[in-house]
């Protein structure tokens, strides 16, 4: 089985939390037959906190040599990592961590020839140039965002959460919890010299505190993950003007959970946008959600257990039959088949990952 053009993302990045005894970055196999992991190299404490990565493909391709990794550094001075994979299975440290001129830096993305990351301590993105050599520039741009919400705990101020470019290239979207919205950017003008600015706000409804979002593969659907209430968001999203557009909410957890307090973290959606999958935490269950064939509604089908402890990160591998889960305080990641008919995922196995926080393939 193949992914893209004959290759094979055979090698998985597990991000985690080193200040909670993490060991850095983990390099793990995947098995071309069962998707099971097997730990090859970890990099322990060349930066501190590294909880979200992204790849860049090298000469070859992707799943080849000479791509680069990133990383943020999750602290209260953040900053991001670049590092060389001209060996895949031993990512090397490019230099210093960079700082991004942004407090807890949960999320990073590659767009425009810029690193841009989503700064939750201090609600703003950042972004530093990329260097033709992969690493990072020194002087990041950064564009704070305003309001609040109605959740005095967790809303006093805006916290970003997510940087998601959109399919067709044109639009940076940024996941505000602590201003229940979605900034949306235009990356034509996203990373000039000065600070990026925001095209529009799309609010959403207060309270809900947005974390992550996902496309369908139809580009013209988002779905937002909501960490303050147990939902999904669905909205339309206009790539020809950058509008996004709530269209109704959907639940994560069946409405009889007993569960006293739930903060759903990530959502993916399948390949051929018939499922998508939430992590819970607190419930600590994986939700099986199906879409409707227009991508206008989605419907809570089941959930089943995470198999650990408080998943931060949900992942599918590429050939769409594997899902993964990064399990922070059970500190591990488990791996499920998954039913092509239902969408069910099936535990299939386990690696321990101190502190895991987010997993990506390459």
């Amino acid at each position: 089985m193949s992914d893209v053009a004959g290759q094979w993302a055979d090698r998985a990045y597990i991000g985690s939390f080193t200040s909670a005894g993490g060991r850095g970055i983990t390099t793990a196999s995947v098995d071309a037959a069962s998707g099971a992991l097997t730990e090859l190299h970890h990099t322990d404490n060349d930066v501190p906190d590294p909880s979200y990565l992204t790849l860049t493909e090298g000469p070859g391709g992707r799943y080849r040599p000479g791509g680069h990794l990133y990383a943020v550094s999750e602290r209260d001075i953040g900053g991001a990592a670049a590092f060389s994979l001209d060996d895949r299975d031993r990512p090397v440290l490019m230099g210093d961590p960079t700082p991004v001129r942004g407090g807890g830096p949960t999320h990073l993305t590659i767009a425009v020839g810029h690193l841009i990351t989503a700064n939750y301590g201090s609600g703003s993105i950042s972004a530093l140039p990329v260097r033709a050599d992969g690493t990072l520039g020194s002087r990041a741009s950064v564009h704070v965002h305003t309001g609040h919400g109605p959740e005095k705990a967790r809303q006093e101020g805006p916290h970003a959460h997510a940087v998601v470019p959109d399919p067709s290239g044109r639009w940076l979207l940024s996941v505000d919890l602590g201003t229940d919205s979605v900034w949306v950017y235009d990356l034509r003008d996203a990373c000039p010299e000065g600070e990026p600015l925001p095209q529009t706000e799309a609010v959403l409804r207060p309270g809900t505190g947005p974390r992550h979002l996902a496309f369908h593969p139809d580009g013209t659907h988002a779905y937002v993950i909501n960490e303050l209430e147990s939902t999904v968001t669905v909205c339309s999203w206009d790539a020809g003007t950058g509008t996004l557009e709530a269209l109704g909410e959907t639940r994560t957890v069946p409405e009889n959970s007993t569960q006293e307090r739930n903060h759903p973290s990530e959502l993916v959606i399948s390949g051929d946008g018939r499922f998508a999958w939430a992590a819970n935490r607190g419930h600590d269950s994986i939700a099986v959600l199906a879409l409707a064939a227009d991508g206008d509604s989605m419907e809570l089908t089941g959930t089943v257990p995470c198999g650990g402890h408080w998943p931060r990160d949900l992942a599918l591998h590429p050939s769409g039959r594997w899902l993964y889960a990064a399990n922070e305080r059970s500190g591990d990641v488990t791996w499920f088949d998954i039913d092509q008919v239902s969408g069910t995922p099936h535990r299939s196995g386990a690696l321990s990952a101190p502190a895991a926080s987010c997993v990506i393939f390459g």
